[in-house]
């Protein structure tokens, strides 16, 4: 399992589980049949964030009821994501709880005891409709240019017609009356919504020919059981809720209250979708985007925060909690600025950097970039790798770089790999005179005075008493020091270097 979060304060870790004395509970619920996105992480994200600030308890389910589109690895990558996200749930398959088991496919029992229930009060129907029929049905309605829907035709078969049906072995599935409900029903984001699912829709199957539930006959009966009391889910599914909220009133169970968030679309205005590969929390993690960066770059496209006034920055786990407000929650869609992620990225390298462990934690993930990047150079110890060295150019750049991987850039290359004889510039016999001069006049440099400022006045002053324009010394310093064209100021370049590796480089140039 990938480590989580660096700043995942420890009541997180240690969270006691949350049971059914707690009133708020939500869950998440994503199906196996992919990575994890940004859509389904703000959702998981706002519902943790809602258990958390309401002390209750967030539950991961997987809802794995069709088998036909399941990705191997998919459940456990799931939750490998959300772990590294630092968003830890109190029940899930893993750490099993009181209203288990959290995987669909384990709770088959429970869906063929309850879809009974609603047999017996007539709520629901044997359906022998083959697909043949079913397909006929939709092409005729788009030859008419209607919504394709079911009629609903099984619904009026006798008791003693579907006896002898089943007895007969005929392939069927279960399909829920719909029943007019004109009424609206209150979204905790959107407010009242109206939308009369029988006037619109055909009876929807509830349990498939194979004997497998549908989401929607899943979703409601395992809310029930779960005692899930806050339903927080993307607004794509809204228009569903009023078939949901029919099945409670068949049962006679009390629904949870429901909202729903708003879509985040791409920065070209279209949606997000599980086929584009660089939304997933895998990518971004490949990038070098830190898990906080990622958490507040979705909680700034979607809003629902009682934000400081103030300049922006990358908000602690413990403040998104605090902040956290349901009725704050965008009702609009929103788009995604890509240049912000990389703004509470650098945020986060700095606000890291200001804690002890993390600055360690930091230092091994630079030393194996470098690693990674420059492998030839590991055999000949050309590579500066001492924790010093990193952890001051981590400070030398915290204000400069937006991923650590940038830190291994061609440009940034000079900060660890000491230069080849064939990419530096081959001094002249009077340029080694030079070199060995200022290096001399450098060794007399206090190691605290070894500063940016400091450095540039002693080489423009070492440029005039040596009659050499100012230019043309810094040119020969920067290939000498970097074996670069360009890049940092020269002066800046030997700052984060540091005296000795500095001088170090300059004697191997006139040896």
């Amino acid at each position: 399992m990938q480590r989580s979060a660096f700043r995942i304060v420890n009541f997180q870790l240690s969270q006691k589980r949350y049971y059914r004395k707690h009133n708020v509970r939500v869950r998440f619920a994503p199906s196996p049949t992919g990575h994890l996105h940004l859509g389904g992480l703000r959702t998981a994200l706002y519902n943790y964030l809602f258990a958390r600030a309401n002390d209750g308890c967030f539950i991961l389910r997987i809802e794995d009821t069709d088998q036909t589109r399941i990705i191997p690895d998919a459940m456990q990558k799931l939750q490998d994501d959300l772990f590294w996200a630092g968003i830890i749930p109190d029940e899930d398959p893993i750490r099993g709880g009181p209203t288990g088991p959290y995987i669909q496919s384990k709770r088959i029992e429970l869906y063929k005891e309850q879809v009974l229930t609603l047999l017996n009060n007539e709520s629901a129907y044997y359906c022998f409709c083959s697909e043949h029929r079913l397909d006929l049905i939709r092409k005729d309605a788009m030859r008419l240019k209607q919504k394709p829907k079911y009629d609903n035709r099984c619904r009026y078969l006798t008791k003693e017609e579907v006896k002898n049906r089943i007895r007969k072995g005929e392939q069927h599935c279960i399909r829920f009356k719909l029943t007019s409900n004109p009424d609206p029903f209150v979204d905790l984001v959107y407010g009242e919504i109206a939308y009369d699912v029988a006037q619109n829709e055909g009876d929807p199957i509830i349990i498939k020919s194979d004997g497998y539930p549908t989401y929607h006959f899943a979703n409601v009966v395992d809310d029930h059981f779960m005692e899930i009391s806050h339903v927080l889910r993307g607004i794509e599914w809204q228009i569903s809720t009023q078939k949901h909220l029919l099945l409670y009133k068949a049962f006679g169970w009390i629904p949870p209250r429901f909202g729903h968030l708003p879509l985040i679309l791409n920065p070209d205005g279209t949606k997000l979708s599980k086929r584009q590969g660089d939304i997933t929390v895998e990518a971004y993690r490949k990038q070098g985007i830190f898990p906080l960066a990622l958490l507040n770059f979705i909680t700034h496209a979607g809003g629902g925060f009682s934000r400081e006034q103030g300049g922006q920055r990358c908000y602690s786990y413990e403040e998104l909690i605090k902040q956290f407000d349901i009725t704050k929650i965008n009702v609009n869609s929103t788009k995604l600025s890509p240049e912000k992620l990389l703004e509470f990225n650098k945020m986060e390298i700095s606000q890291l950097l200001a804690n002890d462990d993390n600055c360690k934690f930091l230092v091994q993930r630079v030393s194996k970039l470098v690693l990674e990047t420059f492998p030839d150079r590991v055999k000949d110890g050309s590579l500066q790798l001492n924790e010093d060295h990193i952890l001051s150019v981590l400070k030398w750049a915290q204000h400069r770089i937006s991923k650590l991987s940038d830190l291994v850039s061609s440009d940034l290359a000079f900060l660890w790999v000491v230069p080849s004889a064939q990419e530096t510039h081959s001094p002249q016999p009077k340029d080694i005179q030079l070199l060995r001069t200022l290096s001399e006049k450098l060794s007399s440099f206090d190691e605290g005075n070894f500063q940016k400022n400091s450095l540039k006045n002693c080489l423009k002053e070492f440029a005039d008493n040596n009659e050499i324009p100012f230019p043309t010394l810094m040119n020969l310093l920067r290939s000498t020091l970097s074996g670069l064209k360009s890049g940092p100021g020269v002066a800046e370049m030997m700052e984060i270097m540091g005296k000795e590796t500095t001088l170090n480089r300059l004697k191997q140039s006139i040896s």
